[in-house]
């Protein structure tokens, strides 16, 4: 058994088995005589020494230990195996790639807004991108007490500030309370370099930082769509938008074609009924203002012109034979 543990204690590796570990210290502190160093791509391999850097291994590959990295140390340069013997080092892995991970605020924020004396709730989260930047600080500061580092343990951080700051950029003056993810960006941006620099006190960067949306309490929300459902009334093509959309999201398998036409329809008939209406209206007015108002005195339907009876009477439709008065009702034809 001691024979394949010693075989096992030869490899000094890191295969980056759990995801977002920044650093991650070789649990052996005993180098053995044959030991080979493997650096995966995206890694760095460093070698301390009574708690002293003594070299940095940045190229991926396999390397001996013998006869490739500890010529290269600097107090370890003459030092040479004995049958049995090794040697005593740490081996720290450090994660070299930019790494991703999600954030949101542990608690909503109170932001003052006008007519609300406690202040706006709001929440928000997002993601945040974070890498090594100086890892002899990183190491002075976390290696001596842990034996791995994570981004969550970054994000522990980070929230732990994020609040505040959150609020300060969120209260700059001129800021709509009510429209914040239209200047997400620019929040967000503020927000990078000030956690960036707070977090290079332990050597790691804030490379990016995003504001994927802010959440307003319900009570807000609501009043937030019913401003806008008023805003649209009166628009009929924003209604008719709105009534397939609505039409869509409420259907229900094969039916949705035929619910989504019959209100379309609708709509147009609606707005094609509503337009002859108005066609008919302005025909009758003008057709007022154009009829001559009769003059005073004149009989009621009498002719235009004079001199000819008309065959039928224009008051009554009774046949004139030539008359000059209808024998019906007595009007004057001539």
């Amino acid at each position: 058994m001691g024979f394949f543990q010693n075989q096992l204690l030869n490899v000094i590796e890191w295969d980056e088995s759990k995801e977002g570990v920044i650093f991650w210290k070789w649990p052996n502190d005993e180098i053995k005589k044959g030991s080979k160093l493997f650096i995966r791509p995206g890694q760095d391999a460093i070698f301390l020494h009574n708690g002293r850097i003594e070299g940095v291994f940045e190229d991926d590959g396999e390397y001996d230990i013998e006869t490739e990295i500890i010529p290269f140390l600097s107090s370890l340069k003459g030092f040479k195996f004995g049958f049995n013997s090794g040697f005593r080092a740490e081996v720290i892995f450090i994660n070299t790639k930019e790494l991703l991970c999600k954030w949101g605020t542990k608690n909503a924020i109170n932001v003052p807004a006008p007519g609300l004396p406690g202040g706006m709730p709001i929440r928000a989260f997002g993601t945040f991108n974070c890498k090594v930047m100086d890892f002899a600080v990183m190491l002075e500061k976390l290696s001596g007490t842990m034996q791995t580092y994570s981004v969550e343990d970054v994000k522990t951080r980070i929230t732990a500030s994020l609040d505040q700051l959150l609020m300060s950029w969120i209260g700059k003056e001129g800021r709509d309370m009510f429209n914040l993810q239209m200047d997400a960006r620019n929040i967000a941006k503020g927000l990078e370099e000030d956690l960036d620099m707070e977090m290079r006190n332990i050597g790691i960067g804030i490379t990016g930082f995003t504001i994927e949306s802010f959440n307003y309490p319900e009570e807000v929300k609501k009043m937030q769509e019913k401003a806008a459902a008023q805003s649209m009334i009166g628009d009929i093509n924003k209604y008719s938008q709105v009534a397939m959309a609505d039409s869509i999201g409420k259907g229900d398998g094969g039916g949705n074609g035929a619910n989504l036409a019959g209100q379309m329809m609708g709509v147009q008939m609606g707005m094609m009924m509503g337009q002859q209406m108005m066609n008919n209206i302005n025909m009758t007015q003008g057709m007022n203002q154009a009829a001559p108002a009769p003059q005073a005195g004149a009989p009621t339907g009498a002719p235009a012109g004079g001199g000819t009876a008309p065959k039928f009477c224009p008051n009554c439709g009774t046949a004139t034979n030539g008359a000059k008065f209808c024998s019906n009702c007595g009007q004057q034809l001539v």
